[in-house]
């Protein structure tokens, strides 16, 4: 008897458009009838694995669980002997004692060891190339607030090319949806060539010069940290930040450029005020940035539930 093929969330170039879409309408579902799945996840358990810091990934992905009866283990990876052998080893061993895995990881390449040696379901939980998970609740909180079609939207990303930038150049590909990218900075070793092509090639991206141009017919406008949030406060960071600081301090989203369109406002967190954004954006009406934090918990467990087939 063959074994069946295990399903993960490592990045959209995994998934086809109709198995995005089924996931975004899932997570909708679920949004709208919790209370239908408080029982689905009960004798299973996550596991989370920890190499990089974070707030909303651990506690909504620790809520779903709790909420749909099931239970959660925190790893965090300096604790953990997975610094000290092959990860695909370690990664063989959790995956016969827990039903799924979510792993939150510097290095992509280390995120492709640890699936290639689990024997349940990965959930990319965020890595230097992509944040599925991210961008999933992003377009979830778009289609809860806004009732046009995704393909009649428009979303302007101004900031860094980094991995939120990915997962959303592969999410919108996929639904159909227009995304304008302003991005003063792109390093290439954060840009992923496959997910550009796709996107390419189906006329949902753009690159913005015009910063004011490219916001005016926005639906909404999405901003993220200059900087990795690990080197933030980084002494040995800090010539590299400031050099980037004042480099993008014109593509701030603040009072003067909300003048500018009606877009609605996102970022998703943790929000450095003063840089990207400021203070009196992320709490105006026209800040939607709660609600987006707010909808990774439905997001999750639309993912858990859909590689589980629960």
């Amino acid at each position: 008897m063959e074994t069946p093929k295990i399903k993960h969330l490592i990045s959209w170039n995994d998934w086809s458009d109709a198995e995005v879409l089924d996931l975004l309408q899932f997570a909708t579902y679920v949004k709208n009838h919790r209370a239908n799945y408080l029982g689905h996840m009960t004798g299973r358990t996550l596991a989370m694995l920890f190499q990089k810091t974070s707030t909303r990934t651990r506690v909504s992905f620790e809520v779903a669980m709790t909420e749909m009866g099931g239970h959660a283990i925190y790893l965090d990876w300096m604790t953990s002997n997975f610094q000290l052998s092959d990860i695909d080893l370690e990664a063989e061993y959790l995956s016969r004692n827990v039903s799924i895995i979510m792993a939150r990881m510097r290095k992509h390449e280390d995120l492709l060891q640890l699936k290639s040696g689990s024997q349940v379901p990965v959930i990319n939980g965020c890595c230097n190339k992509f944040h599925p998970c991210q961008s999933l609740a992003d377009i979830l909180t778009i289609v809860m607030d806004n009732p046009k079609p995704l393909k009649d939207l428009k979303l302007t990303y101004i900031g860094v090319h980094n991995n939120v930038v990915n997962s959303l150049i592969g999410i919108t590909s996929a639904l159909g949806m227009e995304l304008t990218l302003v991005t003063p900075i792109a390093e290439t070793e954060n840009i992923d060539p496959e997910t550009v092509e796709r996107a390419k090639k189906k006329g949902t991206i753009q690159w913005g010069t015009d910063l004011i141009r490219s916001v005016k017919d926005a639906d909404y406008i999405y901003t993220d940290t200059w900087v990795d949030m690990e080197f933030f406060n980084d002494p040995t960071f800090a010539d590299k930040k400031k050099e980037r600081m004042n480099l993008m301090m014109p593509f701030q989203i603040n009072e003067a450029l909300l003048k500018e369109t009606k877009a609605k406002v996102m970022h998703d967190m943790p929000i450095h005020s003063g840089y990207e954004i400021t203070r009196e954006v992320v709490r105006s009406p026209r800040s939607i940035i709660f609600q987006q934090a707010e909808n990774r918990l439905d997001a999750q467990k639309a993912v858990i539930l859909q590689l589980l087939e629960a």
